[in-house]
């Protein structure tokens, strides 16, 4: 791992006009992932997670969007680049791995076709045989003992697992320095899940790539990450180590997460969190989450403060704001 930030996302905004209004979707995201630092981003679903994440990718569609910040990678400003430039970073230097493995293959095409179109997208000088023997010993690589046989097929030829591996494979087979992961095998069953994790950590450890977790299983983050973003309806609320934040939850969001996980509360019956993430075209004022926080205020309905409690340790909450000598508003 590398101290210089690969990704450094910095106060991103995203709202998305509507027929029934602005929705204001990202709040001021910040965060960086450093060279070969698996990094987690979690959260409830609807929080805005895979937003960020295609918002980073430049996936969204540009009409009725409109973005504001900075995404640099190695320094430079993504939203400098022209769409090719963006297509040939997305092919080589930064990859994607969706969660629903069916959706990201595309029915209509071998495996076989859609990994040598991969592999020769990131080699361009690759002939197709050479291609094709790349995939052969990349599949070998995650233990699938018929590589032929899965190559000849379709992807609805397969097994959810299966295609889970093939969606990994062509992600990392160009070996990537940043892969995007938005809840990996989440819609396949748990076994296939804890193998998908732990063969997504040997392939991206082998490959020396950065990790960018998307995820509302806190047991997966605990196993996987080093540090971890906590964010709720499109703002970050919390960041720090793994150690630090499942130690020491600060923010009434982050400590209601895990007080709704069984294995988490230290015996404790497990809490809901009362409410719902919020209407994004009628978000709140000031903190996001003060309509559900028992801890709420009339204070709360200001931008909360962004306190730095130690190296790379923040919360976004005026319960903290006295214990740091510095502290950003925003």
């Amino acid at each position: 791992m590398t101290d210089a930030p690969l990704l450094q996302v910095e106060d991103l905004n995203l709202k998305f006009h509507l027929y029934e209004g602005v929705s204001h979707v990202l709040n001021g995201v910040a965060m960086h992932v450093r060279g070969g630092e698996r990094v987690a981003l979690v959260g409830e679903s609807g929080c805005g997670k895979s937003v960020f994440v295609r918002t980073v990718l430049g996936l969204l569609a540009r009409r009725n969007v409109e973005v504001s910040g900075r995404i640099r990678y190695h320094g430079e400003d993504l939203f400098g680049l022209s769409d090719g430039q963006r297509r040939e970073l997305r092919g080589r230097k930064i990859t994607m791995i969706f969660q629903d493995p069916s959706a990201a293959l595309n029915p209509v095409f071998t495996i076989a076709q859609q990994m040598t179109e991969v592999i020769r997208r990131g080699n361009p000088s690759c002939r197709s045989a050479e291609a094709l023997d790349i995939a052969r010993q990349s599949l070998l690589q995650v233990a699938i003992d018929e590589p032929d046989r899965v190559l000849k097929s379709y992807p609805f030829q397969l097994s959810g697992g299966m295609n889970q591996r093939v969606v990994i494979t062509m992600a990392l087979v160009n070996r990537p320095e940043l892969v995007l992961a938005d809840e990996p095998g989440t819609s396949l069953d748990v076994t296939v899940q804890e193998q998908t994790l732990q063969l997504m950590t040997r392939l991206t450890h082998d490959a020396g790539a950065a990790v960018l977790l998307i995820a509302h299983n806190l047991g997966v983050v605990r196993e996987f990450a080093e540090r971890v973003y906590v964010m709720y309806a499109g703002t970050v609320v919390e960041e720090g180590t793994v150690e630090e934040v499942f130690r020491d939850p600060l923010h009434p969001y982050t400590k209601a997460l895990f007080e709704a996980v069984p294995r988490l509360t230290g015996g404790a019956m497990p809490r809901a969190i009362e409410g719902m993430v919020p209407d994004y075209t009628r978000a709140p004022e000031g903190c996001r989450f003060h309509p559900r926080c028992p801890h709420a205020t009339e204070r709360c309905k200001v931008p909360p403060p962004n306190v730095t409690m130690g190296p790379g340790r923040r919360v976004r909450c005026i319960l903290h704001e006295g214990e740091a000598e510095e502290a950003v508003h925003g």
